[in-house]
């Protein structure tokens, strides 16, 4: 068992029988679910919509290299600069080098999964470079040292009183501030650090190939600012954000919305096509994207799986997931938490200490029929599980139980021999610390329906 396993164990069984915990995490996940119903009516044929994005993001995975190229010729021709990060270090380095260029030391930052997925803010610090996270939820957390807790909503988490002891902790605010008087307060903060910002850093929710577009969605507008105030931005993105054509937002966008707040669409949407033009009055005057594989290409390079590079990040299919609901965000030990952070994660960070989360499962398969994408998430979990095993990282004793229990299911005198006294014996002994701690294990009885059976027909 790796140490992220262990760990994701010991943090999953503290929040599942946490009582306030899932009850703040139930109450926030069901604001959602009522709008996200509402948002949906939006949609005359919700299913061809999902199956048109399907097949876009489909087409898009099986010619990403195409794309890719198509996107840097069309953004470097405006003056912007790509630069392709194979991992982790070489994206942080690239960074670092535009930050000593443009001699920085106020960093303003968007809200971008991709950029805690690098440890963007740790590396900048390091650096003495003062990184701030301009989105409300993502400032929250980022005062509390504590990563997002939900791809969408990063502070889903605490409760506005948790939010306002927060701000009396760290800038003496009144306990009885409301969510409206912490916002206005955050606001006042950022105004101040816009204009001393020497950087902005964005992701993307997509990259647009023909136009050579980088498109942020927000509801605050604060990474518009982080865009347009300070002198150089950079995007950092995941090579799959790519979508075709500037034609296609019109689908892309409503759906994110949609299945991430219950939205028509959100509040804002810009779309980057590199630094600012002559006669342009505002932007910056420089530009970079960062194109990041980091464990993408080794997903696409799995054909069953490499159906997960489509996800939008919309959230969905964990505010569907029963043991997100129930463990919560920052248990899962990776950046994506979630159904959809259990497939990628394993490709990304490794099979060995990850693979854990694909078994983190129900099966249910509702985060399947909630995605917008139609990416079938519950068989990417089983092929995961099949990978790990085939690529022998079960410990010894789960493969003993397995090959005994495949062993008696083959063999009609194996099942039935033993009796009930032994069954239950085993039962009680080698079942009872994984499967039975919280349970009452079931009663073997005297006789199996096999048995009863035969002895029925013999009378």
């Amino acid at each position: 068992m790796s140490i992220q396993s262990e760990q994701f164990l010991l943090d999953a069984e503290t929040k599942v029988f946490n009582p306030e915990h899932r009850r703040k995490l139930a109450f926030n996940i069901s604001q959602y679910d009522k709008k996200v119903v509402e948002g949906k009516d939006q949609f005359a044929d919700l299913e061809l919509a999902r199956e048109r994005a399907s097949t876009l993001k489909w087409r898009v995975t099986e010619n990403l290299d195409k794309y890719l190229t198509e996107f840097e010729a069309n953004f470097t021709k405006r003056g912007g600069k790509v630069i392709w990060a194979q991992d982790a270090d070489e994206a942080i380095a690239e960074l670092m080098r535009i930050m000593k260029n443009a001699k920085a030391r106020v960093v303003v930052k968007a809200k971008s999964m991709t950029t805690e997925e690098i440890h963007v803010n740790d590396a900048l610090t390091a650096e003495g470079i003062e990184s701030l996270e301009t989105d409300l939820g993502e400032f929250i957390v980022q005062l509390r040292n504590e990563h997002p807790y939900h791809i969408v909503t990063p502070a889903m988490h605490l409760s506005k009183e948790d939010v306002a002891k927060t701000f009396n902790e760290k800038y003496n605010l009144p306990l009885a501030s409301t969510p409206k008087e912490i916002t206005a307060f955050v606001r006042g903060k950022l105004r101040e650090k816009y204009q001393k910002a020497d950087v902005g850093i964005t992701g993307a929710n997509f990259l647009i190939a023909d136009t050579g577009g980088v498109c942020v969605t927000e509801n605050e507008g604060n990474a518009l600012m982080s865009i347009s105030f300070p002198r150089v931005q950079v995007a950092i993105a995941g090579i799959e954000k790519i979508i075709p054509s500037l034609t296609d937002l019109d689908l892309f966008w409503p759906l994110l919305a949609t299945h991430g707040t219950g939205q028509n669409i959100t509040v804002y949407n810009s779309i980057s096509t590199g630094p600012r033009q002559e006669g342009e009055i505002d932007g910056p005057e420089e530009m970079y994207v960062i194109l990041l594989d980091n464990g993408r290409t080794n997903l696409l390079a799995q054909q069953e799986q490499r159906q997960a590079l489509s996800c939008i990040r919309c959230g969905a299919c964990l505010n569907a997931c029963p043991i997100y609901k129930g463990v919560g965000g920052h248990s899962y030990g990776a950046t994506y938490s979630g159904p959809i952070g259990s497939i990628i994660t394993p490709h990304y960070q490794g099979m060995e200490e990850f693979k854990h989360l694909s078994f983190a499962s129900s099966l249910c398969g509702k985060c399947t029929e909630v995605c917008p994408v139609k990416i079938e998430i519950h068989k990417q979990l089983l092929f995961n599980r099949r990978d790990s095993v085939n690529q022998g990282l079960s410990p010894f004793s789960e493969k003993f139980i397995w090959t005994v229990w495949k062993k008696a299911m083959l063999s009609r005198k194996l099942m039935n021999g033993g009796g009930s006294t032994m069954k239950n014996f085993m039962l009680r002994n080698f079942f009872k610390s994984k499967w039975g701690d919280r349970r009452n294990l079931p009663q073997v009885a005297a006789k199996s329906f096999n048995e009863l059976w035969r002895q029925r027909g013999a009378n």
